[in-house]
């Protein structure tokens, strides 16, 4: 009796050092320690496209991977886009998650002292979406294969070279069937592109502007001096510039394929 009375006055005193130490004791004497509170986002969770609100750590901390080298899709070209916004990437969006993304990564967290792991967490995420706006449609689609608008009902017959301006593409299509797709370039606002329903007038393969002194190749008239042709400085400077009107190809080895398939006569629609 003497001893279970000395073993109940140790542990008493052990659970009053407890207490005072800021700990907490609960359960008998063997229980298994209670399970901790699930997390309100788990680690497994696709980001949102909007900061989440939640209270960074105060200290870098290892993180399950949201996205990593191989992952594709819509979130990996949002996070791309992101990531020029703070001009640590460069190219593109593509939405592969390849060598540059990597490194671009690897820059944003090694700036901010993250662990440099090149992988994205939920810590890396959300650090970037304070840092950063939502991406427009032309930010994520920056170096073209946007997805081509529906055609217009105009193009549904007949040999057409249908332009939209709203995703930037030129489809060539025949009785209503998509042939070939391309990434186009419009007008500025002081030299608009026209729209409305044209016909190639005339072509030439390596026409030179006398009126911009600037090579055209693979041009096909449609309105008024405005057609469609290979650009160089479209190739190179992508849509942060314009054309003088006329619609603006940077694929030189599908415009070459368009050149030889399209025939004077042949409709052109230009629309929104």
């Amino acid at each position: 009796m003497q001893r279970n009375s000395g073993i109940r006055r140790v542990l008493a005193a052990a659970a009053v050092v407890a207490v005072a130490a800021g700990c907490t004791v609960s359960g008998s004497a063997g229980s298994a320690p209670t399970k901790p509170p699930a997390s309100s986002k788990p680690a497994d969770d696709k980001p949102s496209s909007t900061p989440s609100g939640t209270a960074e750590p105060d200290g870098p901390e290892a993180q399950s991977a949201l996205f990593s080298k191989g992952d594709k899709g819509k979130k990996v070209r949002e996070l791309q886009a992101r990531l020029r916004q703070v001009a640590w990437l460069f190219e593109y969006p593509d939405g592969v998650y390849g060598d540059s993304t990597v490194k671009a990564v690897e820059g944003f967290q090694g700036k901010r002292g993250l662990p440099k792991t090149g992988e994205v967490d939920a810590v890396t995420w959300e650090r970037l979406l304070k840092m950063t706006s939502k991406p427009g449609y032309f930010e994520l689609y920056a170096g073209g294969d946007q997805p081509a608008a529906k055609p217009d009902e105009r193009c549904m017959t007949g040999r057409v070279l249908c332009i939209s301006k709203t995703s930037r593409t030129l489809v060539w299509m025949i009785d209503g069937k998509a042939q070939l797709t391309v990434d186009v370039r419009f007008g500025s606002d002081q030299t608009p592109t026209r729209e409305g329903v044209f016909q190639v007038d005339s072509k030439s393969r390596y026409h030179h502007s006398t009126l911009y002194d600037t090579p055209m190749p693979y041009a096909m008239f449609f309105s008024r001096g405005q057609a469609v042709h290979y650009s160089s400085d479209f190739k190179a400077r992508g849509y942060t510039g314009a054309s003088h009107g006329c619609v603006n190809v940077r694929d030189e080895a599908k415009i070459a394929s368009l050149f030889g398939q399209v025939q004077t006569g042949d409709k052109v629609v230009v629309y929104w």
